[in-house]
């Protein structure tokens, strides 16, 4: 008897489907006006716009809640204000490090490979961008005036400011306390079965949004920017595939073969999505149910990578950087080159995890170092491509920094970690 295919083969056959469906239609636009119409307007334009749109409202749905509750769930966990700062300590000062890592990596090997060298510049298009806030601005906003209107607006940091308060509050409550804890546990096992039930609708989702890309974009964008795009690129795998595993194995001797394997459903959905607070919920379960790490050490430190850790989008901007400032002829100091390291990884505090918002981060890191925000015109082609691949390399690292601090908390389910498990849906980690 036949197997029935896990979630993450399905994920897997329908990107595979959209990416030919959506560069055929692409490619077939313009011979017909019928052929125009049913692409355009009813296929990309109409029952896969509204499908794609559908899926991705459902998983922002999810976003909020999760992160609230879950975070709520783990600091009245903790046991005391020490263990929270230890491991709020490790779990901050590690994605920082990767960030810098990271950006350090992608301007090296930009300078190596000199995408902007002999760019055209014969673009006059505008970018309509606004302007990235200060540091101390974003230091300042971590700290919700009004946590329900953070909670409505989405405001990822301040709800897991609030979250962590209350959390440790419930903790110093005593009997009070403990009644409102297994009241929170209970509605966190409620949300983590609606993440269940609308992951199964993972493969249409993912087929609608490829399809659209790839059915308005094809595969033409690349051609221009193709030292560029292959730069990025190549800095990603390299990030993903020597610094976390050798983070993993100095820093908690754990295997990454096991690591990436489990990882594979989670990676293959955030590329699918752009959008690490959309992957949110897989993550959770995830790095939970598979790799082993404990609630506690989870549901603080994933929410908290989904608007912290963005390696990807820091290699985007470091490479980004060097592009533009070779296609423009403009010479940058050590300092300028220093200075767009510090900045872009103090500017990943606070970067939403969502699509395009590197984009918005960029103009920070130029503008700290004199190059001109509208250059951000020469990459936006290609930028929704690579927005897949660094956010896929993001929840990565989340995931990797969680298993880490787990380890070295004692939090870490070892024998869960090695396990071998099936590939069904279930063992994907998708549905408790």
């Amino acid at each position: 008897m036949t197997k029935p295919l896990g979630l993450t083969q399905k994920i897997l056959i329908a990107m595979v489907l959209a990416i030919f469906a959506g560069a055929l239609a692409q490619a077939i636009t313009g011979f017909t006006d019928w052929l125009d119409v049913l692409i355009k307007d009813w296929l990309a334009g109409g029952l896969f716009f509204v499908m794609g749109k559908i899926f991705v409202a459902t998983l922002k749905l999810l976003v909020v809640p999760m992160v609230f509750v879950s975070l709520v769930c783990g600091a009245a966990s903790l046991g005391g204000g020490k263990q929270m700062g230890r491991l709020g300590g490790k779990t901050v000062l590690l994605y920082l490090f990767t960030t810098a890592v990271a950006i350090t990596l992608a301007m090296v090997l930009a300078l190596l490979f000199q995408p902007g060298v002999g760019a055209e510049l014969t673009s006059t298009s505008q970018v309509s961008i606004s302007q990235g806030s200060s540091f101390a601005k974003v230091l300042i906003d971590i700290f919700p005036s009004n946590p329900i209107a953070a909670m409505a607006e989405g405001k990822m940091l301040q709800i897991i400011v609030f979250a962590l308060l209350l959390g440790v509050a419930i903790n110093h409550s005593g009997e009070a306390g403990e009644r409102l804890k297994k009241n929170f546990q209970d509605w966190n096992e409620v949300v983590m079965k609606l993440v269940g039930m609308l992951m199964q609708l993972a493969p249409y989702g993912v087929f609608a949004l490829l399809f659209n890309l790839f059915a308005s974009k094809g595969l033409g964008a690349i051609e221009e920017l193709a030292v560029y795009f292959a730069t990025v690129v190549l800095v990603l795998v390299l990030h993903a595939t020597i610094v976390y595993p050798s983070l993993l194995v100095v820093l908690a001797r754990l295997k990454p073969t096991i690591f990436f394997r489990k990882m594979r459903p989670v990676q293959l959905f955030a590329f699918s999505t752009a959008s690490s607070n959309a992957t949110l919920p897989i993550t959770m379960t995830t790095v939970e149910n598979r790799l082993g790490v404990d609630n506690k050490v989870a549901s603080f430190s994933l929410p908290l990578g989904a608007t912290l850790n963005m390696d990807g989008t820091a290699i985007m901007q470091g490479v980004a950087t060097v592009f533009i400032a070779q296609a423009y002829g403009i010479d940058l100091s050590a300092m300028d080159y220093l200075t767009v390291i510090v900045t872009a990884t103090l500017a990943s505090i606070g970067t939403a995890g969502v699509p395009g918002v590197g984009l918005v981060m960029l103009s920070l890191v130029l503008t700290q170092v004199g190059l001109p925000v509208e250059g951000i015109a020469l990459i936006i082609g290609v930028d929704r491509l690579l927005d897949m691949l660094r956010t896929a390399v993001n929840v990565t690292g989340d995931a990797a920094v969680s298993c880490i601090v787990a380890k070295s908390e004692g939090q870490l389910d070892v024998a869960c970690f090695e396990s071998e498990d099936s590939k069904s849906a279930h063992s994907d980690g998708l549905v408790k």
